[in-house]
């Protein structure tokens, strides 16, 4: 829980404080809010007050106090706001319309059928708006579109150099989208868009670090270290794909050999099993048309080689998620990604025996690791999520700006 302070000049910053109190909380009262914030009872009251008269927070029921006075409970107000999440992969392109509390009320997934820049950008915009108009959500409670995109991005929103996005280099994606669906827009990675959805919705909403690994066509991390976003200097840290867990491995696009994602991505697992196939490896999968999705379902049936492939994928994303929370030293890591459908559960058990086992500070506190409960949809949520968290979620910058 972040910590409010009571110098003057900080209100912004307070209110975000006292609003995520109520927002991570499944009902809280006044006093409750002012003992996990450190906030004075007066301060939080004038907050609260405020919150109401927004309709950002409502009053709901009551709850025992000491001395037998009851406390009013409040909550976030879920149709106070809403925000479209569009996560935009080389491959196909998710959308998510999502209340304040973080909760996906519309789904649609659409495969990408053209890769040139501006059609692309239209037809995103264009099924936004009509998620929107046929939800009936009505214009003045949008509080912007999110959206997750390859990277890397400049603090502008210009992807730059995307590595399976050819033909994007220097495309302004964030103005485009802006100019042409006519809300205010927010941009990130899709990684980090999925550890924001995590922290605003999932399993790390009252976790004040934690590492998120994003599996999806590619490998890529996202940081909250003491409850801030971490982004780095150039708004593209935690790369977790690119770290090397086989220095004589295949060479990687980013200039590296055996990164994580060049030995564990979906279309890595899909090469090994058929270079091994190759060389005469028996399998079910002999003679098929293969996908990951038929690699992972062979693993679960039993199959040798899919099974012997899918855990070696497994063991080296634990060799590197071993290397991180020595590094950041995390309370939580969360898996999560369109690729942890099949299997989340095999990724959990072996980057979790390995954490527990193999980190230095294993002695002094155990890191809990998760997957996603939202993982298939993670970067679209996370991306609605983005539009929240830049409106409402306290943030250091508040501070420096006051």
């Amino acid at each position: 829980m972040r910590m409010g302070t009571n110098l003057p000049k900080v209100g912004d910053y307070n209110r975000a404080v006292v609003l995520e109190a109520v927002q991570v909380s499944d009902g809280i009262s006044r006093v409750q809010i002012a003992e996990r914030t450190g906030l004075t009872p007066q301060t939080v009251s004038v907050i609260v007050r405020k919150l109401l008269e927004d309709g950002l927070v409502v009053e709901d029921g009551s709850a025992p106090g000491t001395g037998g006075k009851p406390r009013t409970i409040l909550r976030v107000d879920a149709a106070a706001g809403y925000a479209v999440g569009i996560h935009f992969d080389p491959e196909s392109v998710s959308y998510v319309l999502a209340d304040l509390a973080g909760r996906p009320l519309v789904k649609i997934h659409r495969p990408v059928r053209r890769a040139e820049p501006e059609p692309v950008v239209r037809n995103l915009a264009r099924t936004a708006r009509r998620l929107l108009k046929e939800a009936g959500v009505p214009g003045g409670k949008v509080l912007g579109v999110g959206l997750a995109s390859p990277g890397p991005l400049d603090p502008d929103g210009v992807i730059v150099n995307p590595p399976r996005l050819p033909g994007w280099d220097g495309v302004p994606i964030r103005s485009l989208l802006e100019r042409h669906v006519g809300y205010p827009v927010t941009v990130d990675n899709d990684a980090t868009a999925a550890a924001i959805g995590e922290r605003w919705a999932g399993l790390a909403r009252t976790v004040p670090s934690f590492v998120y690994l994003y599996l999806g066509t590619g490998i890529g991390g996202g940081l909250f270290l003491d409850g801030q976003v971490y982004r780095g200097r150039t708004l593209n840290a935690a790369e977790f794909g690119h770290i090397t867990v086989m220095p004589d491995g295949p060479a990687c696009y980013c200039g590296n050999r055996g990164c994580v994602e060049a030995l564990c991505c979906p279309d890595a697992i899909v090469a090994t099993v058929r270079e091994r196939l190759a060389l005469g490896a028996e399998s079910a999968l002999a003679g098929r048309r293969l996908s990951h999705a038929a690699v992972c379902a062979a693993a679960a049936a039993g199959d040798p080689l899919a099974a012997s492939v899918t855990e070696e994928a497994a063991d080296r994303l634990a060799d590197a998620a071993v290397s991180v929370v020595n590094m950041l030293d995390v309370d939580l890591l969360v898996v999560g990604g369109p690729a942890v459908r099949e299997l989340g559960g095999l990724y959990r058990e072996v980057i979790g025996r390995a954490v527990a086992t193999r980190v230095l500070a294993r002695g002094l506190q155990a890191v809990q690791v998760a997957v996603s409960p939202i993982a298939a949809d993670a970067a679209a949520i996370g991306a609605a999520s983005l539009v929240f968290h830049v409106t409402y979620a306290p943030r250091l910058d508040r501070l420096i700006r006051e």
